[in-house]
């Protein structure tokens, strides 16, 4: 079965997520990119305020990919003993040298998350790379925060295919980007690990105002 990730900023946020059905509560600031980091004091309060009652995720932030940069990052993430650490894949000419770095880190059993995005063209080796450099999962996502989901980019066919080969490689596979209730249905036809949302469960579909409760608990018998 699909799992519902909520994303939240604040206790009181992921204490709305704990209560109304999600399975991974994942910690980003949305004010501050596709995948703003939060402070660490702060990911460290609601990584204890939700202690083992859910996993947890957060981003380190909309970072380029520069490796030392991404691994020191990882590394002070890591303390706040959170469960997966996310990790944007931006465009650039050289993915390779980035996941060389990180490899240390997989190594010493921190679970990192690969986040592609809709709007970019990656290397067709890529997903491989990935799994070589042994992340536990991979995600899709959009860069752009403008209402636009993975299915403006990506036909129906496209989205199998790619859920396939993420499979392939017992990678987890999730999929998030503006989605809302009327994305459910196609999308967890290829039956994805989870399905993240932040905007579409939050009043007007707007991902810097309030989470809407009765948004969530809609998803949540969807799935």
């Amino acid at each position: 079965m699909t799992q519902l990730l909520i994303s939240v900023a604040t206790i009181q946020e992921a204490q709305l997520a704990l209560e109304n059905g999600a399975d991974i509560i994942d910690l980003k600031d949305p004010s501050a990119g596709a995948l703003g980091a939060l402070p660490l004091q702060q990911i460290q309060a609601i990584v204890s305020h939700v202690g083992a009652k859910r996993p947890l995720s957060a981003t380190i932030g909309d970072l380029p990919m520069q490796p030392n940069l991404l691994l020191e990052r990882v590394n002070l993430l890591s303390k706040t003993q959170i469960d997966f650490i996310k990790i944007g894949f931006f465009q650039t000419d050289d993915y390779q040298s980035t996941l060389d770095a990180l490899l240390p880190a997989t190594r010493s059993g921190l679970k990192l998350i690969a986040v592609l995005f809709a709007e970019y063209q990656y290397p067709k080796t890529l997903i491989a790379a990935i799994k070589h450099a042994g992340f536990s999962g991979l995600m899709i996502d959009t860069a752009q925060k403008n209402g636009a989901t993975y299915m403006d980019y990506y036909s129906k066919e496209q989205y199998k295919k790619f859920s396939e080969l993420v499979s392939k490689q017992g990678l987890s596979f999730g999929v998030a980007g503006s989605l809302q209730l009327k994305h459910v249905a196609v999308t967890k036809k290829v039956k994805p690990t989870y399905m993240g949302f932040r905007g579409g469960v939050c009043v007007e579909n707007q991902r810097g105002l309030s989470l809407d409760v009765d948004k969530i608990r809609a998803i949540r018998k969807a799935l």
